[in-house]
């Protein structure tokens, strides 16, 4: 055994937590809610299933933890990034960047995938992340679009409909690049395309100083 590992076996609770959930992710995103087993999870993270048992009671429990966890991380990184602009559009600008940054990462295609294709067999859990994930998003968000439309930089008119369809556009932009651009002949970077959106986004709310 090399110096600074651990058997898994002798790893603190909290790490062997987030193992199971890393797990988690891996076998739900391969496999789908639905199919996925707590066999295969446990396998995957290098426990038992009892173990498993002991920090979660369910694989409804588990998948609950998971999108709580990860998208933990990235409410965080989206608060921080609202508080780094001075200007409802700086901000703006900082929040769309870091979104897309968050969405159009492979773990995050990930949940979406997953959660989108049990829409329909399992609403709890639709009802679960439509709560706990774009709700936040969107009350952050259409935070940052009332100050600048208090302020005139942004059309009063657009501010509702775009706190609901920009992380819309974003997620589905994310799941594009990662499920078909194998595909794409004439592709463009995550960053091409990030830098884009904005653009899309900025003329799309911003006031018009020239009229």
């Amino acid at each position: 055994m090399t110096q600074g590992t651990e058997p898994r076996r002798q790893r603190r609770p909290e790490v062997r937590h987030e193992e199971i959930l890393c797990a988690a992710h891996a076998v739900f995103g391969r496999a789908g809610f639905a199919a996925a087993r707590l066999e295969d999870i446990a396998q995957q993270a290098g426990v038992s299933k009892g173990t498993l048992y002991l920090y979660f009671e369910s694989k409804d429990a588990l998948f609950r933890a998971m999108v709580l966890e990860r998208t933990g991380r990235s409410i965080e990184a989206l608060q921080q990034a609202l508080a780094e602009g001075s200007t409802p559009r700086e901000r703006l600008e900082r929040f769309v960047r870091e979104l897309w940054h968050i969405v159009s990462s492979p773990q995050a295609v990930v949940i979406a995938k997953v959660v989108q294709g049990e829409l329909h067999n399992f609403p709890e859990l639709a009802r679960f992340y439509y709560e706990n994930v774009i709700l936040r998003v969107r009350g952050m968000l259409l935070e940052v679009l009332a100050a600048g439309v208090a302020s005139g930089d942004f059309r009063p008119a657009q501010a509702e409909l775009a706190a609901r369809t920009i992380p819309s556009m974003l997620v589905s932009c994310g799941k594009m690049l990662h499920l078909f651009g194998p595909y794409e002949p004439d592709p463009l970077s995550v960053d091409a395309v990030g830098d884009g959106l904005l653009d899309f986004i900025l003329h799309g709310v911003l006031e018009d100083r020239t009229a």
